[in-house]
């Protein structure tokens, strides 16, 4: 008689789900960053401007992590809200293939934040409840970074610049909203709310009252937020620039500068599970710390280093290892920090929070200091981003069970 492997559980094949529609709507998001060049070439736009493409996605994604994220616990309901927001984000990132004009691209940008805002969040708060105790941190790794990281950091690079020297850059933003609609249709048949914690969420959402203000008043919640905007200034700034950076200062072709910044999507699909499962046995506060001021290298490496490379890709993974921390301070450690009722709201509080401060205005105020001086000012914002992070992790107060459980 034959057995069921243990691998086919309903928790690994939701894991591998929402990993890879994460993965698809991160793919949608970069891919701005991929064809940049040739949209700034086409449309005539400047370095602000870039900017601002990055800046409308991440304000409607802020205010729509935080609000539908809330939505969700008050009603404890989450299925719906993960079906809306992956057709509407595929359909925008094809509305962004037939943009003429710079406010067209704008606008679908605009409304593909405000659908993709609430499904990490909520594919956070799904994950919390259906993962087995010992595996909350590593499955929120892999959630948020694995597929991100292969298909909108490394994939995204290599393919994009290639179908937009083929058929132009717009042909290239149709072609990515299809494997969204795909997922869409696997969402609708595969997942399940979680029923036996619907009635429970709603009870203690009811109880707690949960608010912004009530929220923030938890030490690590508010750390959390500091942190949020400046990794997420530095990893986007990191994707809107970097690839564009080698293009005009060293002098590297569309193609071999997809190539090299790749490289970092490597980093985030090893670290993305390793950083979580490291913090499990050394705890949430010295692996944040440690993996802020990693970010330190990428900047540093992008601006001094002239050798191989070979080496050069390296040092990019090495310094991109960094963004193995965030699925620590969006997911994991609010969630260990407030109630499971809040789950959706204080993940989306600091989402918004990040979105916000790092993704609306560390962008386009990027893009202004390298118009006034030059493209090197990017790397500067990267390096002060990633210290700024570093130091904010200093205050974070433990949470890992492991190691309360020893000190107590």
């Amino acid at each position: 008689m034959t057995t069921k492997s243990k691998w086919y559980t309903y928790e690994n094949g939701l894991l591998l789900l929402l990993s890879f529609t994460f993965g698809i709507l991160f793919f949608d998001r970069n891919a701005i960053f991929s064809l940049l060049s040739y949209i700034i070439a086409d449309l005539k736009l400047s370095q602000t401007e870039a900017g601002l493409l990055n800046s409308g996605l991440s304000i409607t994604w802020a205010i729509s992590a935080y609000t539908i994220g809330a939505w969700s616990d008050r009603s404890g309901v989450r299925k719906p809200f993960l079906m809306v927001s992956v057709v509407v984000f595929s359909l925008c990132s094809m509305l962004s293939g037939l943009a003429g004009t710079f406010m067209m691209l704008l606008l679908s940008r605009v409304v593909m934040g405000l659908s993709e805002g609430p499904f990490l969040p909520v594919s956070f708060a799904i994950m919390n409840v259906e993962s087995s105790p010992n595996r909350r941190g590593v499955n929120a790794g892999l959630m948020q970074n694995f597929f991100a990281s292969f298909l909108g950091t490394t994939v995204a690079p290599l393919v994009l610049p290639r179908l937009a020297e083929s058929y132009g850059w717009h042909t290239a933003f149709l072609l990515c909203g299809i494997p969204g609609l795909i997922c869409a249709a696997f969402i609708w048949m595969f997942v399940r709310e979680p029923m036996a914690a619907v009635a429970a969420a709603i009870a203690e959402t009811k109880a707690s009252k949960p608010g912004m203000l009530a929220m923030l008043k938890h030490r690590n919640i508010l750390v959390c937020c500091g942190i949020a905007v400046f990794m997420v200034s530095w990893y986007l700034v990191g994707l809107n620039f970097l690839q564009l950076f080698f293009i005009q200062v060293k002098h590297m072709t569309p193609e071999g500068a997809g190539e090299v910044v790749s490289w970092s999507g490597y980093a985030t699909m090893i670290c993305g599970f390793i950083v979580p499962a490291i913090s499990e046995r050394i705890g949430r506060k010295p692996t944040m710390i440690i993996f802020t001021f990693i970010g330190l290298v990428t900047p540093i490496a992008a601006l001094h280093f002239d050798g191989s490379l070979l080496m050069l890709k390296f040092l990019l993974m090495v310094g991109w290892a960094a963004s193995g921390s965030f699925a620590l301070f969006m997911g994991v450690v609010p969630s260990e920090t407030v109630p499971r009722a809040l789950a959706a709201s204080s993940m989306g509080l600091v989402v918004a929070v990040g979105e916000i401060f790092g993704g609306v205005l560390a962008p386009p105020l990027s893009g202004w200091f390298a118009d006034q001086s030059s493209l090197v000012a990017h790397m500067v914002m990267m390096m002060v981003c990633a210290t700024c992070g570093g130091i904010c992790s200093l205050f974070l107060k433990e949470t890992a069970p492991g190691k309360i459980k020893a000190a107590a």
